[in-house]
């Protein structure tokens, strides 16, 4: 069943879903914002959380700056029984950033995606076919990127 949100709560979810404020109190200038205690906003979010309407908080770091110029994606082939186990080898890795299992099709039969991170593209397949070696799974397919189009975060609620 899905959660019932007061405007209180939808309000305080639109705050957060953009970057957040790179200041000591961080949380103190958005319950500012929204004319609450900081106390208040803290308790909403927790009760978000609790409720699981909030699953997580995740920093974006912009990797071009940091050194971080090549990025892969990992199309990997692994046999159902295995994914939980290769999943959790591979999500492990500094070097993946995500690790998700989607449902493979007649004509791509890849299952677990990673997105590695590394300096350069002879790093990136280095690094998958230590993955590879790891775990054992050897059909896999790596997709590297070419240009960044679009990178924000969903938007759930207009910004109050």
């Amino acid at each position: 069943m899905p959660a019932m949100l007061s405007d209180l709560e939808k309000r305080v979810i639109a705050s957060i879903q953009g970057d957040l404020p790179v200041i000591q109190r961080p949380y103190q200038q958005i319950a500012e914002k929204l004319g609450i205690p900081e106390d208040r906003l803290l308790d909403i979010l927790r009760d978000l959380c609790a409720r699981g309407v909030i699953r997580r908080f995740g920093a974006t770091l912009r990797h071009q700056k940091t050194g971080f110029a090549a990025n892969a994606m990992g199309a990997w082939q692994v046999p159902e029984a295995r994914i939980g186990e290769v999943g959790e080898i591979m999500a492990a890795s500094p070097s993946v950033s995500h690790c998700y299992r989607r449902d493979p099709n007649a004509r791509w039969p890849y299952n677990l995606y990673t997105m590695i991170h590394a300096g350069d593209r002879e790093t990136c397949q280095a690094i998958a076919a230590d993955l590879s070696r790891r775990t054992g799974i050897s059909d896999y397919i790596l997709l590297f990127s070419r240009r960044e189009l679009k990178k924000t975060s969903m938007q759930y609620f207009a910004d109050p």
